[in-house]
C-alpha cells in the first residue's frame, strides 16, 4: 500500500488568517493546515482570498487543505467550488457529501471534483468526506465513503461529524466501525482521515486502528471551544506531544507482539 509508511498526521483547522499565523508559530508540530469556516457548517467553505492569505502565512513546506462545504447534490456547482479552492492554493480539497443520499449521487459529485481539480493540478489530494452522524441528516452511510472515494478517483476518505452540538466521533460510530472504515480505505489504497471533536484521550484508539490523518480544532483552541476559542500554539504542541507518545507506545507494543 502506498500509504503504509506514513505515521499519524495532524491536521489543524484555523478559520482566519490570524489563526493561521498562530498555527505558523507551531508549524513544527503540525502536518496540514486546513482552511474552513465553522459558522457555515462542519466543513464550511471559506473565501478564496482567505485560502490564498493562509497559504502565504504558513511555511511553504506545510500543505494547505481547504473545505468546499457541506455540499448539496449539485455536481457542477461543487466541481467549480473545488477548482476554486485549488486555484486559491489548497493542495488537499475536502468535500462534505452532506446532500448526497445515495452512493450514485456521492460518486457523481466526487468524480466531477476529481476531474476539475486534477485537470488543474494533478498532484492535488481530493478527500471524500462523510459524517459519523449521517443518521441525523440522511446522507450516505459512513462505511460507504471508502468505496465512494475509490470509485470516483479520490485520494482519501474522511469521517467528521455534521452537527456540532458537543457530541463526538465515537458518540456516533464505535471504534470498531472506525477500524472497519480505516481497513476499507487502506484496502482501496486510500488515506483514512478521522475528525469530529477528537480529544487527546482518543489518540490511543486512533493509532491502534491505523488512522492516517486526525483533524482537530476544538482540542487546540482556548477553552476547547471550536467556535469562540482561538487556536493556541502551546495547545498544538501539547496535542502533538501526546500524538507522538501514543505512536511510540503503539510501535513498541506491535514490536513486542511480533
Amino acid at each position: 500500500m502506498r500509504w503504509k509508511e506514513l505515521t499519524l498526521l495532524l491536521l489543524i483547522s484555523p478559520d482566519s488568517v490570524e489563526e493561521a499565523l498562530e498555527c505558523a508559530k507551531a508549524a513544527e508540530h503540525l502536518d496540514i493546515v486546513d482552511v474552513k469556516k465553522p459558522d457555515e457548517g462542519s466543513l464550511g467553505a471559506n473565501f478564496p482570498w482567505v485560502i490564498r492569505e493562509i497559504r502565504d502565512a504558513v511555511p511553504a513546506d506545510k500543505p494547505v487543505s481547504a473545505t468546499v462545504g457541506d455540499v448539496p447534490y449539485k455536481p457542477g456547482t461543487v466541481a467549480q467550488a473545488a477548482l476554486g479552492a485549488a486555484v486559491s492554493g489548497a493542495t488537499y480539497i475536502k468535500v462534505g457529501l452532506y446532500g448526497c443520499t445515495t452512493l450514485v449521487q456521492a460518486i457523481d459529485v466526487m468524480r466531477g471534483v476529481v476531474r476539475a481539480v486534477k485537470d488543474y493540478r494533478p498532484d492535488a489530494f481530493v478527500v471524500a468526506s462523510g459524517y459519523a452522524d449521517a443518521h441525523r441528516i440522511g446522507c450516505v452511510n459512513p462505511l460507504a465513503l471508502p468505496d465512494i472515494a475509490l470509485r470516483s478517483g479520490s485520494d482519501a476518505a474522511m469521517l467528521d461529524t455534521a452537527v456540532k452540538d458537543g457530541t463526538r466521533l465515537f458518540d456516533h460510530v464505535s471504534p470498531e466501525i472506525c477500524a472497519e472504515f480505516v481497513r476499507r480505505a487502506h484496502e482501496a489504497d486510500l488515506l483514512a482521515a478521522l475528525a469530529g471533536s477528537v480529544k487527546v484521550e482518543d489518540l490511543g484508539v486512533l493509532n491502534r486502528i491505523g488512522t492516517d490523518i486526525v483533524g482537530v480544532r476544538g482540542a487546540v483552541c482556548e477553552g476547547g471551544d471550536r467556535n469562540t476559542g482561538r487556536i493556541q500554539p502551546q495547545l498544538v504542541a501539547a496535542f502533538r506531544a501526546e500524538m507522538d507518545r501514543h505512536a511510540r507506545e503503539h510501535r513498541a507494543a506491535a514490536t513486542a507482539a511480533s
